[in-house]
């Protein structure tokens, strides 16, 4: 089968780094579904394991395959599948630490992998399940809002708002629960954006946060969840945070002092969308269930895809140019990349 890795982390100096490589057809066995991969997102995790981790020896030819959202179908199961078939259109993000979407085809465990929302093309619904998978855990397993709860005197505040995880998350936040939104969006087309997707109201992250929360008249942030740059925006979160308030983070800050939350009791939860899959927790099914919840709201319309770029097919090429914007810091929405070249 084709694939795209690379053996040594490096830097985006050179195309040549990835490489457009031939691997043996892998077989499934156990729980494992084999996955034909017709379309993949690249996410910044992708970056950030390009940049950190090595090929291993007698593993792949000691390429790493990078890549973890896809959408396909399924071409054979093992022998302890219960919840698929052969012919099953399917989404996931997979697991970290087995080769990645990045190859025509994918093992992937049964209990990490969702149906497809029908009304999606595999490139659009390529775009959500990582993201979905940690708006969703953030939201509900994290933060632990209720649905069925009355939230209207809550307010949640989303920083980094029209990225790939903002962009889905305000669709969940809007469309399951009835919390006030803030996003935060520095350019008119991202302001835009997060508005589309369900925002209350929108801040420039760029001026101090509590300042443009007291200029739109907005007091008591209950909620926060900060998606990038939460070094950055720490000692302005301390300050808007409300007195037993809840904050959820994504990013891979240095270092980050929690001592300024204490005086408030705050609440802090650090999402991980690959634990459940890391650690084989007992839930991990979780994370095909909320997949499938997904899709229906998909099909329902209530939640639409945040692919916002086709770069074309799989290629050593358009992998490149997906990483150089996503380490640009300026995507928006979900670069979606698809079909291998012949």
């Amino acid at each position: 089968m084709k694939a795209i890795g690379y053996r040594h982390p490096h830097p985006l100096s050179s195309t040549t780094q990835l490489q457009s490589i031939e691997l043996p057809m892998p077989g499934a066995s156990g729980d494992d579904l084999l996955v034909r991969v017709h379309a993949i997102s690249v996410n910044p995790v992708d970056t950030k394991v390009r940049q950190r981790a090595s090929g291993v020896d007698g593993l792949n030819d000691g390429y790493k395959i990078l890549g973890w959202d896809a959408a396909g179908e399924v071409v054979a199961i093992g022998d302890k599948v219960t919840d698929f078939k052969v012919g099953d259109q399917v989404w996931y993000a997979g697991d970290l630490t087995r080769p990645g979407s990045n190859a025509e085809y994918q093992l992937v465990h049964q209990e990490l992998v969702g149906r497809k929302p029908a009304n999606l093309s595999f490139a659009q619904a390529a775009a959500l399940p990582l993201t979905t998978i940690t708006a969703w855990e953030i939201l509900f397993d994290r933060l632990k809002l209720d649905p069925n709860a009355d939230l209207s005197q809550r307010t949640l505040l989303v920083i980094g708002a029209a990225g790939g995880v903002g962009s889905i998350l305000l669709q969940l936040a809007n469309h399951l629960t009835d919390i006030r939104i803030v996003a935060t969006a520095s350019r008119p087309q991202t302001q835009d954006w997060v508005k589309r997707l369900g925002a209350d109201a929108v801040i420039d992250h760029r001026q101090p946060l509590s300042e443009a929360l007291a200029e739109a008249g907005i007091d008591g942030v209950t909620d926060v969840v900060s998606l990038t740059h939460s070094e950055h925006h720490w000692p302005e979160i301390a300050k808007l945070i409300a007195p037993q308030g809840q904050l959820a983070l994504i990013d891979d800050a240095p270092s980050l002092d929690i001592m300024p939350f204490k005086q408030k009791s705050i609440s802090l939860h650090w999402e991980f969308m690959f634990t459940r899959s890391l650690f084989s927790t007992a839930d991990r099914v979780k994370q095909q269930q909320l997949l499938n919840k997904v899709a229906d709201l998909v099909e329902s319309g209530a939640v639409i895809s945040t692919a916002d770029a086709h770069f074309g097919s799989i290629s050593v090429a358009n992998l490149h140019r997906a990483h150089t914007l996503l380490e640009s810091g300026t995507a928006k929405g979900k670069i979606v990349l698809e079909g291998f070249e012949d």
